[in-house]
C-alpha cells in the first residue's frame, strides 16, 4: 500500500513540475513597465524635433550589453544624463541616447521609461 501511494506522489511530482516550471518564466521582462503618457514624455508629433536637437547637441552615446527596452535599468555609473528643454514640454524625466537610441529616463531609479524612435 506504501509503494502504491509513494508512486502516485512520485508520478504527481513528476508530471507537476515541468507546468510549475512554465509558469515562473512565462512573461519575464528586464524590469516593470513604465506607462508614460504624452503629457508627460515627449509627443509623438515633437519627436523628431527632439531628435534633431540631440543630434545638434551632439550628446554622446553609451553602449551597454542590455536590450534598450521601455523597463531597462541603466547602470548606476558611466552614464550622464540631460535635461529635457522645456520647448518639448515639462517632464519629470531625463534623457540621455544609448547603443544609439535616445531614451527618457526617471532619474532616481534609472529606469528607461520612453524611446524616442
Amino acid at each position: 500500500m506504501r509503494t502504491r501511494i509513494l508512486a502516485i506522489a512520485v508520478i504527481t511530482a513528476a508530471i507537476g513540475a515541468p507546468i510549475a516550471a512554465q509558469a515562473q518564466t512565462v512573461g519575464v521582462a528586464p524590469g516593470p513597465g513604465v506607462a508614460v503618457t504624452e503629457s508627460e514624455g515627449i509627443a509623438v508629433d515633437q519627436r523628431p524635433a527632439f531628435r534633431q536637437y540631440v543630434v545638434r547637441e551632439r550628446v554622446p552615446n553609451y553602449t551597454i550589453q542590455d536590450r534598450v527596452v521601455v523597463g531597462t535599468v541603466l547602470p548606476e555609473t558611466g552614464v550622464t544624463y540631460y535635461d529635457v528643454p522645456q520647448t518639448f514640454g515639462a517632464t519629470p524625466y531625463r534623457y540621455t541616447v544609448i547603443n544609439g537610441s535616445t531614451v527618457l529616463v526617471e532619474p532616481r531609479s534609472r529606469r528607461i521609461v520612453q524611446v524616442i524612435d
